[in-house]
């Protein structure tokens, strides 16, 4: 039995034999702690409300994951002793399963255990997740309901699903657990944390984009934040149908981009703006050669001629660090027709600036701000912030030339995301830039459940662009331009 994945005689331990790379970093992800004390995994107590009856229930269904978890780490001991991990490279799931299903077959009649079907099939999905996978972790990754994975130390993980945070019944054994499953992420992409490197940004292999800090920065446990990537993007239609704004708007927005306005998509953290900015892509002609720029890629353009591009950071001895402002100087050698950077937040701001006032019309970026005017004042800091010693006037100059729209998203606390203004950029007035809202929404009250009630609805000011629409073949009806009274 395990003929195909079992050590050959002699090989004694894990490092005697050399692994491939993943093979490795599923040794290192899986290698056994001591077991800890029976507190290790604490159970929840009772809450307020529950009848007796749900409180037994619940302590029995504590009790019996906690008994899972003790057989889980016996037979986990187990695999490694048995097992070949530089084999398992090579292995489908199907036959790693059914390997780890047999061997726990054989530990637990060794133990004089019985489980039931379900109970079995949960095991050795777990073992499966540790030594191929990031152990509690998978499940979360797998749920196509859930957006964001976080991790507040090893026995409390939060997810958002609807853009609501809610906590999740996914606990690690201990901190021990959590930094073995940190580790594996991150020596998959040549990282490495620890006290003297405690904070580190990785992607996963699917994309998700990944964070973490560990102690003595993280108090209480290792926090660990997972922006999960979305195999299928949503384009603006489906935003339309979930009500993120309507369809007036995307008319005039699919004029803005097929125009080659230059476009800045503003909101706070998960607000939707990496969503927004794809969704604006879709309306990029086939014929345009598009570079996008990122931090962590996570923009899924559809266009047949896009070049990507994504920054780097130092390695442990500080050297090698590509930053996005380096990635868009190289850039502008390229010949792009449009320049996408995923987020603007430092330096490179300048020189995206001087990208849309230099033959690279149509280019969009990402701002982290509250409403526009905020935005405006975030690219002025930013330039402030590169060092370049220019007066007040001549900055909002720059950016009102090269700035013409910009789209603001927001998450309200319904956990509902809208486009809640869209403002374009009209010139100076003295030293001001002058701003005109076109469409905004409106909140008009709130339900008992605490879902927002509101409206889009347009200002009534015409779009200052639209005889540039017309002459490019958008000719909008002026009704869209129309409020609802």
């Amino acid at each position: 039995m395990f003929s195909r994945f079992k050590k050959e005689p002699g090989a004694t331990s894990l490092t005697a034999r050399p692994a491939a790379p993943a093979a490795a970093a599923g040794a290192a992800a899986v290698a056994v702690a001591p077991k800890p004390a029976s507190a290790a995994r604490p159970i929840s107590p009772a809450q307020p409300g529950r009848s007796p009856a749900e409180a037994v229930a619940a302590d029995k269904e504590a009790k019996r994951k906690n008994r899972l978890m003790e057989l889980k780490l016996e037979i986990h001991k187990r695999l490694l002793e048995t097992l070949n991990l530089a084999a398992l490279e090579h292995a489908s799931e199907a036959n790693l399963k059914a390997e780890i299903s047999a061997l726990a077959g054989e530990a637990l009649d060794e133990m004089s255990v019985a489980l039931n079907k379900d109970d079995r099939a949960t095991l050795v999905q777990e073992l499966y997740d540790e030594v191929m996978g990031l152990g509690p972790l998978e499940p979360l990754l797998k749920d196509e309901t859930v957006n964001d994975i976080l991790v507040n130390g090893p026995f409390r993980v939060f997810v958002e699903r609807a853009g609501k945070l809610e906590l999740s019944d996914i606990t690690f054994r201990d901190e021990r657990h959590l930094m073995r499953i940190i580790d594996k992420i991150v020596s998959a992409v040549g990282r490495r944390v620890d006290e003297s490197n405690p904070y580190c940004d990785a992607r996963l292999a699917d994309g998700s984009r990944f964070n973490c800090m560990v102690p003595p920065v993280a108090v209480d446990g290792s926090l660990v934040s997972i922006r999960k990537f979305k195999k299928e993007k949503l384009k603006i239609s489906d935003l339309v149908k979930f009500g993120a704004f309507t369809e007036e708007m995307a008319a005039y927005l699919q004029a803005a981009v097929s125009t080659r306005l230059n476009i800045i998509v503003s909101g706070g953290t998960g607000s939707g703006k990496t969503t927004t900015l794809n969704a604006l892509s879709s309306f990029i002609d086939n014929h345009e050669r598009v570079l996008t720029i990122e931090d962590t890629a996570e923009l899924q353009l559809q266009q047949v001629h896009v070049g990507r591009m994504e920054s780097r950071p130092a390695n442990v001895e500080g050297k090698g660090a590509v930053s996005q402002r380096d990635c868009l100087r190289n850039a502008l050698r390229m010949r792009p027709d449009r320049i996408i950077v995923g987020e603007t937040r430092g330096e490179e701001v300048i020189d995206m600036l001087q990208a849309m006032n230099t033959g690279h019309d149509g280019s969009m970026t990402t701002i982290h701000a509250n409403n526009p005017r905020d935005g405006i004042s975030r690219l002025e800091n930013m330039v402030a912030m590169a060092g370049i010693e220019m007066p007040l006037k001549a900055v909002r100059s720059q950016i009102a030339s090269a700035v013409n729209l910009i789209v603001q998203a927001s998450r309200l606390q319904d956990g509902s995301r809208r486009m809640v203004s869209i403002t374009e950029i009209t010139g100076m007035e003295g030293e001001v830039i002058s701003m005109q809202e076109i469409f905004r929404y409106e909140r008009l009250g709130i339900e008992p459940s605490g879902k927002i009630i509101g409206r889009f609805n347009a200002t009534g000011i015409r779009s200052a662009y639209s005889e540039r629409f017309r002459q490019w073949g958008f000719d909008l009806p002026p009704s869209i331009y129309e409020p609802i009274v």
